[in-house]
Order: C-alpha cells, then structure tokens, then sequence
C-alpha cells in the first residue's frame, strides 16, 4: 500500500475565548488554545481541568442500579454468603476483578475470583462458564466485572440456580435488551458526560466508593480503616489499558493513580512489573498502556490471566517478581506469535486491497490463536486506516474474531447489521468481537465491508495531522513544556498537541540516526533547535525552508537536559 501525503488541519478556535482563558488563568496562548479546542472553555472548566479533584468525583449512586447493588452486596456480606466476582481476561477485567476482590475482602465478604480462559470458556459472562462458577464456589451472588451487559441467558441460567447477579460493565448493550440481573451498572446506559467513558474498572470503583459511602453512613467501623485512594493504581491501569477517552471522571481517576504510584506507594506487583518492563522514569500513560498493560494482557491472551489477577493481590515481594517475570515471558511469547500472523495476515489484505473499494478488511485462518488477534487486527487498521476484522477458527469450524476500527465507523452498529450471520458479538464503537461459523465467513466480508463504505469518513482512509496551534520556534521553550505537563494524563481523548512552525531554515545537513530515524537542528530567526523525526530516514530534504509539524518533550542524554522537537511531520514551504 502506497503512502500518500498526509494532510494537515489545524484546529479551529474560538480565539477571544482563548486569549480571556489565557488571561484568567495566567496560561499561555497555545495552551489556552488547547483548551478552549477540547472543549473546556470557561476559567472554572480549565481551572478543573488542570487540576482534577477527586473531591470532584461525581456521587456513585447516581449511576443507575447502584443502590439496589449495594443492598444487595451487603446483605450477602452480612449473611456471609459466597460471592463470586467474574472478570474478564483482559487488563481492565482482570484490575476491576482486584479492585472488588480486595475492597470486599477487607469489609470481611466471602468472596473468589473468576476470569475465563480465552481458549475455552470465550469471552464475557456466558452459560458454560457459569457451570464452572457453581462447581468451583457454590456462589449465591456473582459480580462481574467489566462484562455482562449482554448476558442476557446467562444471568436468567443464574436465576434458575437461585443465584443473583450484579452487572458492572461498560460495554454497548443491544437493542435495549438487559439482563434481568438485580442491577445492571453500566454508565452507557444513562450515565453522565463525566461518566459515560469510564472504563470497566471504573465502573467497578463506584461500586466500591458507593458500598464505602454506605458503610460510612451506617457506622460500620471496616469503612473508616478504608482508603480508596490507595486502589487508583489498579484504576489508572485497567483504565488507559482499555484505551478509553481520558476525559471526564477518566482523567482524575488517571491522574491520581499516577501520582500514587510516581510516590512509590504503588502495590508490589506493579512495582514488579515496572521493573520486569525496564521503566527507569517517572510513569505516564505510556508505559500503562504500551508496556504495563500488555504485560498484564499477555497472561489471559495466551492461557489464564489468573497469574495478573494473583500479582495485582499479593503482598509478597518475592511472590510478585516472579509472577511478573512469568507475564514478561508470557509477552514475549504473544510478540512472536503475533508477529507470524500479521505477516500472513498483512500479505492477504495486500493482495486484494483495492483502495477504491476495499472498506472493511476480513482476514481468517485456522490454527491463528485468538489471543493475539486482537492486536494484529489494531496494527491491521492502523497500516490500512480501515476497520479491519481477524478471525481464527477453531478445529470445530467455529470462528473467533476482533474487529478494530478508525473513528468514523461504530463498529457495534455494523455487527448489528450482521447479526443474522454471527453466533454472539459485542463490544465497543472502536473494539468489537463475534464468534461466527466457518461457512458464513464469506457471506460476512461483502456484507461487513458494505456497511463500512456506508459509514467511513474520507479522511480517515488518509493520514491526518490535527494541529493544535501554529507558534514561533523560540515559543517551544521549557515554558511549554511545563504547560504541556499540566495537561497530563495524555492520551486516547485527550492527545499530546501537535504544534507547527513556518519557515524554518536546517543548519548543516540532516544525520542518520539508528536504523531509520532522522536528526536534524532547525533555525528561524535567532533560535536553533534540534529536531528528531523517527521513521523518516527515507524522507528527501531539500534546501528550501520548511514547515514542520512536531511534539515539544524534554531530552535527558548523559545527565545533560535539552528541549527536543519530535517530529510528525515535514514539507516544503511554498
């Protein structure tokens, strides 16, 4: 697939309400135009957004469900009944899995743990699984966590066995059909701007602020020896893991289970793997979802995300290290794996790729394993800036599939217009899975990429640089630097700004670094900088003057700091 050129667009913005942003809050202008561009426009709006407050936090139980919840996880405390809390396998399941498991054990529940396995119980709360639940722990109560919106057959199993369900969940349901479980939690269906985003194990922490506020309330001495603030690193985890928006109630939550574990007051497992991942630098969204999360993943991809759920719980050192370094090589393993399908699946795609009528990509094969087609189909969309869809089928015939898609198509919506040809699917707009038979798979492309084409936005099938503002060189100083930081955590929603320069003129000729990253140092008037473009070794560079596209970060090198240009992107000024 060719590389075409990709397009610039700048943000528009509201500039009288930037420069009054800038002047309230003592902020510069590009960052005030930031701001006001991500929709946080007034001086009491910024002010919360540069400084979330967890006294901020919106009141669980305005989550719909939520109190009948609570009566229920109390009853069963109090009558020391058996509680099961069923996670999915996932980093978002298997830390909401930890986040409930251990704020109910210290209020003294009675309370295991269940996480499917991928390769036989398949994904979410199911009827099959559930056997296994009742064989294993005879519950009387089952909280899932991070799954269940559509279990509409398994929660009415449940209740045939005399055994209620709680659902916290942020999954689309389907068709407005709910399982008649005693509370479904979900803030997708009826949740606040603040709460609509919140990830599973967000879901799962007003669960536990709310049984907390209740206790607290009723004078329960457990309640005041309880400080949920020191469960965020699990929140933080399982919420950038997820790839969420980090907005609304999203960023507080992150931004404080960072700050808790940049004091080094994180649990010993995420400590252990901090180190396993090598991180040697203060944590950011980053290393949560590049390298911490698929550590964690890597466990439930390939075989049982148990050990995740047992290092995220233990307080034993030693125990830690070494289940982190069995998620090391467990990730190490899911790489390779990985890696071999993508080559096989990337060279089907190419061979009947037809940018003119290729739209929705479906690639299959068996003996594939299901737990890294995940990831091959997000590098799958990310290559051919198309929804793309990997199936693996089984030895029975049976297709399992993830499905990736690019901003202008909700995947749950298409699934929906496939319904009649798939066994079960569900997931999100941007992450979607489906099981479905080996011999509707080609009925499933034509009608798949239909609905696509019906749905895609012409840019996304390109390359497109938001700009957030355009400034002067010399304006890309320390002082930026520090007025990027305060927009932490960055990320999905809420992305590192992208600022451009006009005109700049190189100093001497550009290097080679590495295997394919370009230095060079840019010029415009008296200030010089250095510039690094990563990936752009192939890229011509003339004498002209160019436009340039980059991130500002600060570059550590022998103990000597400097401000470094991360190139997005370069052209000729005309």
């Amino acid at each position: 697939m060719s590389e075409e050129a990709a397009q610039w667009v700048t943000v528009e913005v509201d500039e009288q309400r930037a420069q009054v942003l800038a002047k309230e809050l003592s902020i510069s202008l590009p960052i005030a135009k930031v701001l006001v561009s991500r929709g946080v426009d007034t001086p009491q709006e910024a002010s919360r957004f540069l400084n979330p407050r967890l006294s901020d936090l919106s009141d669980p139980f305005s989550l719909s469900g939520m109190q009948a919840a609570v009566d229920r996880l109390w009853k069963a405390i109090d009558g020391s009944e058996r509680i099961t809390v069923y996670g999915d396998y996932d980093a978002d399941g298997v830390t909401s899995t930890a986040l409930l498991m251990l704020v109910l054990q210290h209020f003294g529940a009675v309370v295991t743990a269940f996480i499917p396995r991928r390769l036989e119980d398949g994904y979410g709360f199911s009827i099959g699984a559930l056997g296994k639940v009742v064989e294993d722990s005879q519950p009387s109560l089952i909280i899932t966590a991070d799954c269940g919106t559509r279990s509409v057959a398994a929660v009415a199993e449940a209740a045939g066995r005399g055994i209620d369900v709680i659902i916290t969940d942020h999954h689309e349901g389907h068709d407005g059909t709910l399982p008649a479980a005693v509370a479904v939690i979900n803030p997708k269906l009826g949740g606040t701007e603040q709460t609509e985003v919140l990830a599973g194990v967000g879901v799962a922490f007003k669960l536990c602020h709310a049984v907390v506020k209740q206790a607290l309330q009723e004078g329960r001495a457990a309640a005041s020896t309880l400080d949920l603030r020191e469960y965020l690193d699990l929140v933080a985890i399982g919420t950038v893991a997820d790839v969420v928006p980090l907005t609304g109630e999203n960023r507080t939550l992150v931004r404080h289970g960072l700050n808790r574990m940049n004091s080094n007051a994180a649990r010993c497992g995420i400590k252990a793997l901090v180190r396993v991942a090598g991180i040697r630098t203060k944590l950011d969204c980053y290393h949560l979802g590049f390298l911490i999360g698929p550590r964690l993943n890597a466990a439930g991809r390939l075989g049982s995300a148990e050990v995740g759920l047992e290092l995220l719980m233990t307080e034993d050192v030693a125990r830690a290290r070494r289940l982190a370094g069995q998620l090391d090589a467990s990730n190490r393993e899911r790489k390779r794996i990985e890696e071999l399908i993508i080559e096989e699946a990337a060279t089907e795609i190419e061979a009947a790729f037809d940018p003119m009528a290729s739209f929705g990509l479906v690639t299959c094969r068996r003996g594939w394993h299901i737990g890294a087609i995940g990831i091959v189909a997000a590098r799958l969309t990310g290559r051919f800036r198309r929804p793309a869809v990997v199936i693996a089928i089984d030895e029975e015939g049976v297709g399992r599939a993830s499905c990736r898609s690019v901003n202008s198509v909700n995947l749950v919506a298409v699934l929906d217009q496939c319904a009649d040809l798939l066994v079960t699917y569900g997931g999100h707009t941007m992450a979607a899975g489906f099981t479905i038979t080996e011999a509707k798979v080609e009925a499933f492309k034509v009608r798949f990429n239909k609905a696509c084409q019906a749905l895609i936005d012409h840019e996304d099938l390109g390359v497109t640089h938001v700009v957030d503002s355009w400034i002067s060189l010399d304006e890309a100083d320390q002082q930026l630097i520090d007025a990027v930081e305060s927009l932490r955590p960055l990320g999905q929603g809420n992305p590192t700004p992208i600022w451009g320069v006009k005109g700049v003129r190189l100093q001497g000729a550009p290097k080679l670094v590495g295997a394919n990253h370009l230095k060079m140092t840019v010029v415009s008037g008296a200030t010089q900088m250095d510039a690094i473009g990563f990936g752009m070794a192939d890229r011509k560079i003339g004498k002209n003057k160019l436009d340039i596209l980059f991130q500002v970060q600060q570059n550590s090198y022998m103990g000597k700091d400097s401000i470094q240009l991360s190139l997005k992107d370069f052209r000729f000024d005309d």
